[in-house]
């Protein structure tokens, strides 16, 4: 199943995660995407963010929890997505495009905003 729509991305990424699905993660991002973890770092593309997903599912706790998405803003073939996390970390930011064949890919991830 691919992202009809940019806020599809969230909930496939929990589906997937919660089913051990590395490979169906990385398939939510751009081949040169960015993602913004660990925080202060920036891991680029595809490879290196499998990297980080097969560590995230070796130790982090399961079910991963669903997480309410904020307003979608949209500018042509770009969205920004975020959703106020349920363990309280501030923020989850991403920006998706809209690839040629009208499904959404993540761009830009950064996971964890720290709270103020």
């Amino acid at each position: 199943m691919t992202a009809k729509e940019p806020e599809d991305l969230t909930r496939l990424f929990v589906e997937r995660a919660n089913a051990g699905d590395v490979d169906g993660m990385v398939a939510l991002y751009a081949p040169d995407a960015v993602l913004a973890y660990p925080p202060g770092s920036a891991t680029v593309g595809r490879e290196a963010i499998r990297a980080v997903f097969e560590q995230l599912l070796a130790h982090a706790p399961r079910p991963f929890p669903a997480e309410s998405p904020l307003p979608t803003v949209r500018y042509g073939d770009l969205a920004l997505t975020s959703t106020r996390p349920s363990d309280d970390t501030g923020g989850r930011v991403q920006v998706a495009r809209r690839e040629p064949d009208g499904t959404w890919l993540r761009v830009i991830d950064r996971p964890e905003l720290p709270p103020e």
